[in-house]
């Protein structure tokens, strides 16, 4: 792309931007029924990309607490949505975080804090999975962590291979949860194991 070319996509607004987009697909935006879509198309980007305005320190903020417990703490079923980068078409499914505490635990509620941090960008899941968990281990500094991610990915259901009973299982494990099988083998059957609440 050329300076040029930069320069005058720079100047036009998001909507106009999303409205050519609009025409070059063979519709027309000025017609009834699309001539909000623009700005509406803009301000959906706006949230499904608003990780990039956070970090994990930021969703965690002060619910770090002292507490001498030293088991797994599982957090599972967390829904996740997020873009891929390749298509920008959505991906989408749940995620398990575990961790062992040394001498810190975060409030429950966090971990899905941190999962909206890394999904709401474009992203991978291998590369989601493996910012999550970083995530936890460089901000908590437990003793272990382990993150799974089963998602469903538009980019495979709706265009290229049409698989829609596919899905893309990412894990990540830090500390205890690489170190100790025993640990990793604990968390894996608990994360597959059916929710009784």
């Amino acid at each position: 792309m050329t300076e040029n070319v930069r320069s005058a996509l720079a100047a036009a607004s998001y909507e106009d931007l999303v409205g050519e987009m609009i025409r070059r697909l063979g519709d027309d935006p000025d017609r009834e029924g699309m001539q909000d879509t623009p700005a509406r198309v803009h301000k959906a980007m706006r949230f499904l990309t608003g990780g990039y305005d956070k970090t994990a320190e930021d969703a965690i903020g002060g619910a770090l607490f002292e507490e001498r417990h030293h088991n797994m703490i599982l957090v599972k079923d967390i829904e996740m949505y997020s873009l891929c980068e390749h298509h920008l078409l959505p991906f989408f499914g749940r995620v398990h975080i575990a961790y062992i505490p040394d001498g810190r635990i975060m409030g429950l509620s966090k971990t899905a804090r941190i999962v909206e941090v890394f999904s709401r960008r474009f992203q991978v899941q291998e590369r989601l999975t493996e910012q999550i968990a970083q995530a936890i281990w460089d901000v908590v500094q437990p003793q272990g962590v382990g993150v799974i991610i089963e998602a469903r990915h538009l980019c495979m259901m709706m265009r290229g291979v049409e698989k829609q009973n596919s899905s893309t299982i990412t894990s990540a494990m830090r500390g205890a949860f690489l170190e100790d099988h025993a640990t990793r083998d604990e968390f894996l059957r608990l994360s597959n194991g059916h929710s009784r609440v």
